[in-house]
């Protein structure tokens, strides 16, 4: 016995047949923009998630270039400080602080 794939089938049309809505929020297309970008229910937390996660990568090499001592070798094991400077004070980098601009 052989099994064929109708290959003028879409990904979409195999593994879901009547609803295109998103698992998650139900209310938009479940598309990659809507599942990176988009889905109010990830917006709530994971985005956060992601955005903090990329920031800390940058903190932690910035913190390197400028000569602020830190306990860790790698930026996933870094602890985040509200403020952190180096020996002479020159450099200030903020964690998630409000910064005023005109």
């Amino acid at each position: 016995m052989k099994h064929y794939i109708d290959k003028t089938k879409t990904i979409w049309q195999i593994t879901r047949t009547t609803d295109s809505k998103c698992r998650l929020c139900q209310q938009f297309d479940e598309t990659v923009h809507n599942i990176i970008s988009a889905c109010p229910i990830l917006a709530k937390e994971q985005y956060i998630k992601r955005h903090d996660r990329v920031c800390a990568q940058l903190q932690f090499n910035i913190c390197k270039e400028t000569g602020i001592k830190l306990g860790n070798e790698h930026w996933y094991e870094y602890v985040k400080k509200l403020v952190e400077t180096n020996r002479e004070g020159e450099v200030a980098i903020l964690w998630n602080q409000p910064v005023q601009t005109n």
